[in-house]
This record gives C-alpha cells, sequence and structure tokens, in this order.
C-alpha cells in the first residue's frame, strides 16, 4: 500500500484546533510563529507541547529556547495569525506584546497565553516535538477562540 501525504495532511485537517503563536527572544529579538499543534500534556507538573517543523525557518530560534509562551488566539487576532505565519516575517510587532514574567513576549489580548520554561524535545519524523514546563498564566475573562478546520478559519455557533 503506498501512502498519500496529501491524503494524509486532509485527513488531518479534519480536527479542529485553536490557533497559537509561539513566541520567544531569539537574539535579543521578539519573535512568534502561528502553531496549531499545541496539546497538554500533564497536570501535574503542570506540562504543555507543540511541534516545530525541522525545515522550519524558525527552527534555530524555536528548538531550544530556555522560556517561550505559547499565546492562544481569540477570533479578533486572525491578522496575526496570518501575519506571524509567514516565512521570513516573525518579528513581533511592538503594539502585539508586552514582556511577562519569565522573559518571553506575551501577546496581548490572547485568550489564555502560557509562559512555559524548556522541559524536553522529542525528535518526531519531520517535526520536533517541545515540551514546556508552565511557570505562569495569563487568561482572559470572555471572548471566542480563532479556531482552524479543513484548512480554514472557523468560528463556534
Amino acid at each position: 500500500m503506498s501512502f498519500d501525504g496529501r491524503k494524509f495532511r486532509d485527513a488531518l485537517g479534519r480536527f479542529a484546533t485553536g490557533v497559537c503563536v509561539i513566541t520567544t527572544i531569539d537574539s535579543q529579538k521578539p519573535v512568534g510563529m502561528t502553531v496549531n499543534s499545541f496539546a497538554s500534556v500533564s497536570l501535574d507538573p503542570p506540562l504543555v507541547l507543540w511541534s516545530l517543523q525541522n525545515n522550519s525557518d524558525m527552527y534555530e530560534a524555536f528548538a531550544s529556547p530556555r522560556h517561550f509562551a505559547i499565546n492562544i488566539l481569540s477570533k479578533e487576532q486572525q491578522g496575526h495569525s496570518n501575519a506571524y505565519a509567514k516565512k521570513g516575517d516573525h518579528l513581533l510587532q511592538a503594539e502585539h506584546y508586552r514582556i511577562g514574567k519569565y522573559g518571553s513576549p506575551i501577546i496581548r489580548n490572547a485568550l489564555t497565553t502560557l509562559e512555559c520554561e524548556l522541559e524536553a524535545c522529542h525528535e518526531g519524523g519531520d517535526h520536533l516535538i517541545v515540551v514546556g514546563r508552565v511557570r505562569d498564566m495569563h487568561t482572559r475573562p470572555t471572548g471566542e477562540p480563532l479556531l482552524f478546520f479543513s484548512g480554514g478559519y472557523r468560528e463556534l455557533h
């Protein structure tokens, strides 16, 4: 049986996800990258993960940062998602963030931000699985999530 990578990608796209911007400091510059590969791992200790493509133009910045933040976007932040998904254009705009307790950029008005310390990295096929220990959290009390499903943005109904 031959395996069709495009069909596999389309099948995975049938799983609705939230959209996040992962942020860190790279060479003293605040950078961000859009991902939808975020998941919780453990409540005790508080661990989360996300996946970084091995050929990402941001691989060096995100493969082993001491601290990083996972910013779960609201539906009003689709522009952020689009901006930080572009190859070669990951420098955060000053009005989009503030610096958090552990030195990572925090996206303003995100639904939730998890400030993480790098716990481990694991090879996973064509991706690096980045595990972070949550050190601090910031949550908005209201707002709707930015969702991605079947190749496009969606809203809750």
